[in-house]
């Protein structure tokens, strides 16, 4: 096995292969437990595999470590991960750890070394020992800034037998440290990690937290789950974050508050978004009403394919909605004037920019009512193969779009996100 040291920091996202090179998953975290007398010993690897499924991978099964990827051999035990009392996760638990360097080790001066300071773990590295095993060797460290100005503090590398760690009340872990490795995980990721931290790590972690990262993580979670994580937040920095949730979620989330409660967050959120979220709660939840999304890209008939095209290029808009563009009567945001038709990205694709979008509607595709059913919703779009659908109201006038993913969160069980009723990995 490869001896060489890897910070974990580095290693946290890194493909898992088999012998052969084919890619089994990717490291999550890395877990350990600690020892009286020397340093934590790592057992093994949190593995994401396809699925989204975290699981256990004992460090026996890896035949090397490297920061751009790690070997095994292949074997693993697919059942989901449960982490059990008295391990601890390097990522999610040790990073932001505050510790204590010994006074040896504090400063050159020996007046400076009559106390021991405290310093926040920034990185921690794992090497294998003589004895063949893998511990965590090193320890990279930020000591308090001294003296006046802004800025941090020194930091530097210590061996861990160059730290004391405190005791637990010895003062909470950054949370700034751990966020900074979930800035790139996908929202679905990102869900999961939360709910895996510790829960005294998670209303820490959720105030450094940016509300459109916290939205897009409550939108991948199950409604326990939102229920929960919203029960962390004050009700102001709830309807913040419910202004950045797409509306339709936003409602499903609400609706299953206490009536009161979600009375109080609409009254907080912004006054547009909240009155996105409070069209979608007139509609019975298994309608396509229920189901839409209120903001679908709506355009003139004289706009142009060049129009379309630049709206739909936008990165906020999901694929799904992206799939088309919407033309109505004025005005152009729901509920619209009349409703005239859809015309398709690639249907667009194939017309000089210069067209009109008039001379491209889908005649064969009709808007549903609101009032449909969530199957009558699903067989137009099995029908037609299509992944978005329009949704019009009496008036016939463009209320919104039902997307494939609608329809799939409606007809998934409750607990698809947690479908696994295996038991632990161990």
């Amino acid at each position: 096995m490869s001896s060489s040291r890897v910070f974990v920091g580095r290693l946290a996202g890194r493909g898992v292969f088999d012998p052969v090179g084919d890619q089994i998953g990717r490291v999550r975290d890395v877990l350990v437990v600690y020892r009286a007398e020397a340093a934590p010993r790592v057992v093994g690897l949190i593995v994401e595999i396809p699925g989204k499924r975290r699981v256990f991978v004992p460090i026996s099964r890896v035949t090397s470590i490297a920061s751009g990827q790690v070997i095994t051999t292949g074997l693993i035990n697919i059942r989901r991960f449960e982490q059990r009392r008295g391990e601890t996760r390097m990522i999610a638990e040790m990073i932001g750890m505050r510790v204590d360097l010994a006074p040896e080790h504090t400063a050159p001066d020996p007046a400076a070394q009559a106390t021991a300071v405290r310093a926040t773990v920034e990185d921690a590295a794992i090497e294998r020992n003589r004895a063949g095993e893998w511990v965590v060797s090193e320890l990279f460290v930020r000591t308090p800034k001294t003296g006046s100005g802004f800025g941090r503090g020194p930091a530097r590398t210590v061996r861990w037998s160059e730290v004391e760690r405190p005791s637990e009340d010895g003062g909470p872990q950054s949370a700034e440290l751990l966020v900074q490795t979930l800035v790139d995980l996908k929202p679905a990721d990102l869900a999961a990690t939360l709910l895996e931290l510790p829960k005294a790590r998670m209303s820490p972690v959720l105030e450094e937290l940016a509300d459109d990262r916290v939205a897009d993580a409550l939108e991948e979670m199950s409604e326990t789950d939102q229920i929960a994580i919203l029960a962390l937040l004050p009700s102001g920095r709830t309807a913040d974050v419910l202004d950045r949730m797409e509306p339709d979620d936003a409602a499903d989330l609400i609706s299953a508050l206490p009536a009161a409660r979600g009375a109080e967050l609409l009254e907080l959120m912004e006054p547009e978004e909240a009155e996105d979220v409070r069209r979608l709660l007139e509609y019975e939840f298994d309608t396509a009403g229920g189901l839409m999304s209120p903001t679908p890209i709506i355009l003139a008939a004289e706009s142009s394919v060049a129009e379309g095209l630049a709206m739909i290029r936008r990165a906020e808009i999901p694929p799904a909605m992206a799939s088309a563009v919407y033309v109505t009567h004025p005005p152009y945001e729901t509920p619209s004037g009349e409703y005239l038709g859809m015309v398709h990205f690639q249907r667009m694709l194939r017309f000089p920019p210069h067209e009109r979008l008039s001379a491209l509607l889908d005649a064969e595709i009709e808007a549903v009512p609101a009032t449909a059913s969530a199957a009558e919703v699903s067989r137009r779009l099995a029908s037609y193969d299509l992944v978005a659908l329009p949704v019009v109201d009496d008036q016939q006038r463009l209320v919104g779009v039902v997307t494939v993913d609608d329809v799939l969160d409606h007809l998934l069980p409750a607990d698809w996100r947690h479908a696994d009723t295996e038991g632990s990995t161990r």
